[in-house]
């Protein structure tokens, strides 16, 4: 079997037809690790994700999940094949309860009442502090426990693969870290996950394997433990 949950192959990506944002790019996300996508502004780090999600229809290449194409599949039968996505922009439900948001997720499997309940009580478990505030207006929260209600929504689901695009946007560094925190915990429930971020330094603390954009291409990649000069790894010829 493979060691790659997603795989994008020679992908070429853009808003238009006419016009791509990637180009030719190649990214594996191996199992039970976690995989960094960095690089400056306007690469198409984003644009990679949605096109894995489906927001996006590719002019070239192929996504495989699990070995499979998934490139004809729309969004919503993407999570019941197990992969999520957790946009930049916060997709909570202001006006909801904690416990309302939660229990949108379990729309899968909405007709079992149980299932839904047992998933909503490992989410309190796996994020002790919305345990009292279930009953809580979501707008209410600060904006790391707005994080804890959204990801936890999308681990309703029981997705083995997540894309996540920068956690940390709009958070102190408090919070940053407290977002950090919840990915290494993910990554131990044996989740796979494919990162976005601009924090550089953190993405690559908790990162097993990086790729490296420049101008919508591959430009390095490797283990984690080999971009600890940052400067080698952004370093434009």
């Amino acid at each position: 079997m493979s060691d790659a949950v997603l795989e994008m192959k020679n992908l070429s990506v853009g808003y238009y037809s006419d016009l791509n944002i990637l180009s030719d790019l190649d990214i594996k996300a191996r199992r039970g690790q976690i995989t960094t996508i960095l690089g400056a502004n306007g690469v198409g780090k984003s644009t990679a994700l949605k096109a894995a999600f489906g927001f996006l229809q590719p002019n070239q290449g192929d996504i495989l999940l699990e070995g499979k194409s998934i490139l004809n599949i729309p969004p919503y039968q993407k999570i019941r094949s197990g992969l999520a996505y957790i946009p930049q922009q916060p997709g909570v439900f202001k006006d909801m309860t904690v416990e309302e948001n939660l229990e949108l997720g379990g729309w899968t499997f909405r007709r079992d009442a149980k299932q839904v309940r047992d998933k909503i009580e490992q989410n309190y478990d796996r994020f002790p502090a919305l345990r009292d505030k279930r009953k809580q207006v979501t707008g209410e929260l600060s904006g790391g426990q707005q994080r804890m209600v959204e990801i936890g929504r999308t681990l309703m689901a029981e997705p083995r693969m997540l894309l996540v695009d920068e956690p940390t946007a709009g958070l102190s560094k408090m919070l940053a870290r407290e977002v950090y925190d919840m990915l290494i915990d993910l990554k131990k429930e044996n989740l796979t996950i494919l990162l976005v971020d601009q924090e550089i330094r953190q993405a690559l603390k908790i990162a097993d394997y990086v790729y490296v954009l420049e101008l919508g291409r591959n430009k390095f990649e490797g283990p984690a433990a080999d971009f600890t000069d940052l400067e080698k790894a952004f370093w434009v010829a």
